[in-house]
């Protein structure tokens, strides 16, 4: 009988300690007043995670001092940083930005076209017309008539053109898409003339293509808040 009312009074002690330490956090995620659906509501602190419902409504576990995030992928992420009066209230609103829509890339593909069929005297016109203009168009003379020009615009066989090299720039496309326009100077504490130097600066970071492997908003937020404290090492 003694260890049974032990056990309870030590049940009850713990379950009285996590109630003072977490509190259930009730709020709606909203953008431009619409409510909005199944967003990751995330406490990067503790670890747990929830989905708003359709009301855009969401609870989830907190302490004091806690960062949530809140994503969806087509809307920059939100972040809070959860204060005691967050959690007296019990009942915040987070406006989420939509992002801007982005063209898809044009890819153009080899266009195959049947070749054009001429008859036995069409053929022969115009091998008599091409061995006689052969002299002109070897000879590299400049005749300044239009078939010279044509071969000075079009280089001979066997010439290779230089390869484009693009800019890789997935990472800085990635790190965009995924913050907020305001985030490098509200949250990062950055100067407005620091944000492009800055997303340099994580761009040159081998590391960050691994971020393109598998993207996800905890890896690229704990990626640019680690580069944001080496930034702020150099200045």
């Amino acid at each position: 009988m003694r260890v049974k009312l032990l056990t309870t009074i030590s049940i009850f002690t713990y379950q009285l300690s996590v109630s003072q330490t977490e509190k259930v956090l009730n709020g709606k995620v909203l953008s431009q007043k619409i409510p909005l659906n199944k967003v990751e509501v995330i406490n990067k602190t503790a670890h747990i995670s929830t989905r708003t419902n359709e009301l855009g409504e969401f609870s989830i576990l907190v302490r004091p001092q806690d960062s949530v995030l809140f994503f969806s992928k087509d809307y920059f992420f939100g972040r809070l940083k959860i204060s005691q009066q967050d959690i007296d209230q019990n009942n915040i609103v987070v406006n989420m930005i939509l992002k801007p829509e982005e063209l898809n890339e044009i890819v153009i593909t080899k266009v195959e076209i049947d070749k054009v069929k001429l008859d036995a005297d069409a053929t022969a016109d115009v091998l008599i017309s091409k061995k006689a203009k052969d002299l002109f168009w070897n000879t590299g003379v400049n005749d300044n008539s239009i078939r010279e020009g044509l071969r000075v615009a079009f280089p001979l066989k066997g010439k290779q053109k230089k390869k484009i090299e693009l800019d890789d720039d997935r990472v800085k496309k990635l790190i965009l898409a995924y913050c907020p326009p305001d985030f490098f100077i509200k949250n990062l504490k950055l100067k407005p003339e620091e944000k492009e130097l800055f997303i340099d600066f994580c761009d040159t970071d081998p590391k960050s293509k691994t971020l393109l492997e598998n993207p996800n908003v905890l890896t690229v937020m704990d990626f640019i808040y680690t580069k944001n404290e080496e930034f702020k090492k150099l200045k």
